[in-house]
């Protein structure tokens, strides 16, 4: 069975396109293959700056024959009918077949489908596939319609055997295949010829050219480690600039050199952000001080000065882009020495959203908010409104806007220079996390506050004027917004009433975006829900106060905050429930706790599933569900055919038998441990206690007929099962749970 070797040589690709690249003519390639009959034994894809390289191992010569059955016309049709089927299935009259079937005398024929030569399909499907590759841009050079990511110059393409090596035969656009590639553009240029896979990565290792890019990394981070640790030190390891370095050569050749000594005072993330970003260096870290004292290069070629020149050029190149980084640091500095309000004053003038004004407007939104949050996570109202007030103090630096991926961090160096506290300048770096899943959660209490502040405002902000997330659509990042505040609020065991704080600050936000309400009685409303948490009784109350004063803002506050507070919280309840589910907690579980009081509790709602999910997987919870489960599907259909409520309690006089004087006892002595138990928010115990009742329960199902000829015991029975569902509904409501 043949090996297949393909190669698409071109200029270089872009770095980050040639991972991606490699797969899509792997999975193009082996995808058509199999479609066209060719199976195979394993595929493997590789790419450097030039090449795209697959080799598919023991592909089959041919495709197989292929047989296939057709039911055409009832005998006696119209010779139409017959004639387009014949025209269908390529056969002639004469290789017809009647058969008898329950519906009469039917013709069939025997369709065959010869087996074509390997190459054939190879040729065929890779043509395919160079046509139609999927790049994210792509560019046409000359006069022919071809796209490629960079000019293709060479195919080759090859099958190869015990007996020897065929080239495929191929044409794309002038462009024909061959059974020649080149090596390194400028230690080995020239053409040669290969044989097979391993006769191709050879000759190219031995041309200067290394074709994993696997290996090339492993190759890179192996030398640089080694050089940095002769000389005590050690390389910052970043495995994305890694695999991109790996994307940039096809022969890697390590150099190490020496930052100026004026720049070695610089914030070491200055000094790696700056490398990474214009030079694509690797850091090199003093592990006794944390100063980044050299850089790591990688060439693309070795030089007889052993890349000396090379070194002086990146040198110097590199002391012009860090004398501009030494200037913006020193400069803001200054400024944030002397007075870093001009900053907070600047965003001002800058926009955060046409709709929801500027920074500063955020900022005096978020820093309220705060002020509210600190108790709840244990930090100073005072010092939390503070911090929020200087948080994104360093967007109008000159060193975050340069690089804005420094945000927040250049921000603590600079509040701490203005001579706040470092918790509060810590506050800076910290409130924008968590950013994704397995960030870091901020767990000191002013950090805490300030970013949970920062990710509700965005939040009910985008609701308030009705952005939010549709479909894959999620432009303004809700959705990573929505599970910051959850991990914020479990990571940390906040204990506070979420709606309460969402209510709150969507009036912030719709009474300055209607304007036009009276002053003061923003507050005056944010008081009255802080104290009662009711809409209805903080507008009314709110209302009487204002007397004769204009309220068409006001009534429009009343009927759009309710709205959207309920939807942003059920919005977070779904975040919640993809957070949970990673964990392992079942989405019907979350679903029975969301639909019980308190469900903004985020913390006493995790507990509350947990416990259910853990008794739900005993024999006793998973019987007990089923049990409640029955006596609600019988109380809810005699419920809807009597036309009346089973809820006022049964009595225990007039139980017949053993197993419903038992259930009673086990019913109250089951009411008098959850109660207590959700009082102290004891879940487990309050479960344990719910899952007990499965055995009385079952032994009640098991002897007594509900729907009894007698109406008084009937309905004594109607309502010992409505307290079943009433004990149960305490903990949980397990209509949710599926099952």
């Amino acid at each position: 069975m043949p090996d297949l070797l393909i190669e698409l040589f071109s200029e270089e690709i872009p770095a980050r396109m040639q991972t991606r690249a490699a797969e899509d003519l792997k999975k193009k390639m082996t995808d058509g293959l199999v479609e066209a009959g060719l199976t195979y034994g394993g595929a493997e894809a590789f790419s450097t700056p030039r090449r795209l390289t697959l080799v598919v191992h023991d592909l089959l010569v041919e495709s197989p024959t292929l047989k296939e059955e057709r039911k055409g016309p009832k005998v006696g049709a119209p010779d139409k009918a017959i004639d387009g089927f014949l025209r269908g299935a390529g056969v002639s009259r004469d290789d017809l077949e009647e058969r008898e079937t329950p519906k009469g005398a039917v013709y069939f024929a025997t369709v065959v489908k010869p087996g074509r030569p390997a190459a054939d399909i190879v040729a065929e499907v890779l043509e395919t596939t160079v046509r139609n590759f999927p790049w994210p841009k792509a560019m046409r050079w000359g006069a022919g319609p071809l796209r490629w990511v960079r000019p293709l110059q060479s195919i080759l393409c090859l099958l190869s055997d015990e007996a020897g090596a065929n080239v495929v035969a191929l044409d794309v656009d002038g462009i024909k295949a061959g059974d020649t590639t080149e090596g390194h553009r400028f230690m080995a240029p020239g053409r040669f010829a290969v044989t097979g896979f391993e006769d191709y990565e050879a000759k190219l290792k031995k041309a200067r050219v290394v074709l994993s890019a696997q290996e090339r990394a492993d190759h890179i981070w192996a030398d640089a480690t080694n050089m940095a640790f002769a000389a005590g030190l050690e390389i910052v390891e970043d495995k994305g600039l890694l695999a991109e370095v790996a994307g940039l050569v096809e022969w890697p050749v390590v150099l190490m050199g020496e930052i100026g000594a004026e720049f070695l005072e610089l914030p070491p993330e200055v000094l790696q952000t700056s490398m990474k970003e214009h030079q694509k260096f690797f850091s090199v870290r003093n592990p006794r001080t944390g100063r980044i004292e050299r850089f790591v290069t990688v060439a693309n070629r070795e030089t007889a000065d052993n890349g000396a020149t090379i070194l002086a050029g990146n040198q110097k190149v590199l002391s012009a882009r860090l004398s501009d980084a030494k200037f913006f640091w020193e400069n803001d500095l200054r400024i944030a020495k002397s007075d870093i309000a001009i900053w907070t004053a600047a965003l001002e003038n800058v926009t955060f959203h046409n709709k929801l004004g500027t920074q500063g407007d955020r900022i005096r939104r978020i820093a309220a908010l705060a002020r509210d949050l600190a108790p709840t996570a244990g930090a100073d109202a005072d010092q939390a409104g503070l911090a929020a007030g200087l948080a994104k103090a360093d967007l109008s630096s000159e060193m975050v806007y340069e690089f804005p991926e420094l945000q927040g961090l250049m921000g603590r160096y600079y509040i701490e220079a203005s001579g706040q506290d470092a918790a509060v300048a810590a506050v800076a770096e910290d409130h924008y996390s968590p950013l994704g899943p397995s960030d870091d959660v901020p767990v000191a209490p002013l950090s805490v506050a300030v970013a949970l502040a920062d990710k509700l405002d965005t939040l009910t902000g985008f609701w308030a004027i009705d952005e939010k997330p549709t479909g894959s659509k999620d432009p303004f990042a809700l959705r990573r917004a929505a599970l910051g505040v959850i991990r914020l609020i479990l990571t940390n065991n906040l204990r506070l009433r979420l709606d309460r704080y969402i209510d709150g600050q969507l009036v912030r936000i719709e009474g300055m975006i209607d304007g036009d309400l009276p002053d003061g009685h923003v507050d005056d409303l944010l008081e009255e829900i802080a104290d009662h948490g009711v809409f209805g009784a903080a507008f009314r109350a709110v209302k009487n106060k204002m007397g004769d004063s204009p309220v068409a803002a006001f009534l429009n506050l009343e009927a759009k905050v309710p709205d959207a507070s309920e939807d942003l919280l059920a919005f977070i309840h779904d975040r919640l429930k993809v957070f949970l589910r990673d964990q392992g907690v079942r989405h019907d579980i979350i679903d029975a706790c969301i639909a019980m009081p308190g469900n903004d509790d985020l913390t006493l709602l995790v507990k509350r599933a947990q416990a259910l999910q853990e008794v739900l997987g005993t024999e006793d919870g998973e019987n007990l569900l089923q049990g409640f489960k029955r006596a609600n599907n019988i109380l809810t259909q005699a419920e809807d055919k009597d036309g009346v409520e089973y809820s006022y309690g049964a009595d225990v006089k007039f139980a017949e038998t053993d197993s419903e004087r038992a259930l009673f006892a086990a019913l109250d002595a089951a009411q008098a441990a959850i109660a207590p138990a959700l009082a102290d928010e004891d879940f487990p115990a309050a479960m344990a206690a719910m899952a007990a009742l499965r055995a009385p329960v079952d032994a009640f199902f098991d002897e007594v007929q509900v729907n009894t000829d007698n109406e008084t015991v009937r309905r004594n029975r109607l309502n010992l099962l409505s307290q079943i569902r009433a004990v149960c509904g305490q903990v949980a409501d397990l209509n949710q749970i599926s099952g």
